[in-house]
């Protein structure tokens, strides 16, 4: 049966397959340490349970991202969700920690098209000038996955066992491709007749396209390479506990939040470039202030709190508008689009956390070093990369 749904319905719908993609990881964090014994193997395989769902993220970014652009994404959709329910399913039941990396290759890679064929779903649903404003609220729904999902996991973890997260995340995916096959018509589809064809090269040599999709991927990057290696200090170098980190994460997400939904009224008071740069500047001196108190032994939360609210404010007031204009720029091809920035989101993110984990014991500045120079590259992208872009202010 086909029926249709308000685009407040799809909204949610859509974000929920986000969710997914991302819980993939976050709510599976805290059963690690407990599958060598459970499993077989060593703590270092363990870890790549991690890492094999980030490498399968990775391919299935960019695969669907093509597939997104000869084929039907409503279509697609279906079949990413249920395919990621049943390797989350078969993960539950691995018979080794061999297979289980395999298994979660595979599901990072089926889990990651709700991420790339998000934008365009929205960018279709919902008039230009609302489609920013819906970027940053599911920005601001994403962004509590990263802080809920670990302690629902360590919950599951307790009064189930380790495989509970896996059979959660296949039955939630099993909702989801049921609600998208239900609700297909509602789903904006690929344009069937195109007379542009694009490819992944086309849309980099789009000086727009890399203006924003680079500096968007660098400013989340920045953010996310100082999530994932404060923990390690917090707990590790300044002997804090882990609800140290907790309060940090919390206020830097609340005023994310408020400062993505004011975005676009931001934009269109004082024009969409503007408060990119607005924003890319004030991230940067967020994390410079970072930089400078810490490299002079400053470790207070009541310092620290304060100065990481102001990046995290100041990324919300670019992060839904530059990744709308990142959408924009490519030309009707949002899921290539969107596949090449997450993807750089990836990658960055990757690259500033492995450059920072050698110094982690050191404390917070080896951190802060790397998140202020991902967002100094951001702000240098807006400035230095040519755009064509109209001022609409």
């Amino acid at each position: 049966m086909i029926v249709n749904a308000s685009p407040a319905l799809m909204f949610l719908l859509i974000s929920f397959g986000t969710i997914l993609g991302i819980a993939g990881t976050d709510l599976i964090l805290p059963a690690i340490p407990a599958m060598p014994a459970a499993l077989g193997g060593t703590a270092a395989l363990a870890q790549m349970v991690l890492a094999a769902y980030a490498a399968g993220t990775l391919v299935g970014l960019l695969t669907f991202g093509e597939l997104g652009a000869r084929y039907s994404r409503r279509t697609l959709l279906v079949w990413s969700l249920s395919l990621f329910a049943v390797t989350s399913l078969l993960s539950a039941y691995a018979p080794t920690l061999e297979w289980l990396v395999i298994l979660r290759f595979a599901q990072g890679a089926f889990g990651s098209a709700p991420a790339v064929f998000a934008p365009g779903f929205i960018h279709g649903l919902f008039p230009g000038d609302k489609a920013p404003s819906m970027f940053g609220r599911l920005g601001s729904i994403e962004s509590l996955t990263p802080a809920l999902a670990p302690i629902a996991g360590a919950y599951l973890m307790t009064v189930a066992g380790w495989q509970t997260s896996f059979i959660m995340l296949a039955g939630f995916a099993v909702l989801c491709a049921a609600g998208s096959w239900a609700y297909r018509q509602s789903l904006p589809d690929r344009a069937e007749a195109r007379d542009i064809h694009q490819s992944y090269g086309s849309i980099l040599r789009n000086g727009d396209f890399l203006r924003h999709g680079l500096s968007q991927a660098l400013s989340l990057g920045s953010i996310l390479t100082f999530v994932f290696g404060a923990p390690a200090v917090m707990t590790g170098a300044l002997g804090m506990t882990i609800g140290s980190f907790i309060l940090l994460q919390v206020c830097g997400i609340a005023f994310f939040i408020l400062a993505s939904n004011a975005s676009n009224a931001l934009a269109r008071r004082f024009g969409t470039e503007r408060m990119i740069m607005v924003g890319t500047g004030g991230l940067v001196l967020g994390f410079l202030l970072i930089l400078h108190y810490t490299s002079l032994g400053g470790r207070s939360l009541a310092v620290l709190v304060p100065l990481w609210m102001t990046a995290n404010g100041a990324f919300g007031i670019r992060g839904p508008i530059g990744f709308h204009q990142a959408i924009v720029a490519s030309r009707g091809d949002h899921s290539r689009g969107a596949a090449l920035v997450v993807a750089a989101i990836l990658g960055i993110t990757a690259g500033g956390t492995a450059a920072a984990a050698p110094f982690i014991n050191i404390g917070w500045w080896p951190l802060a070093l790397a998140s202020s120079l991902a967002a100094i590259l951001a702000l240098l992208c807006l400035t230095l990369i040519g755009s064509t872009a109209k001022e609409d202010g």
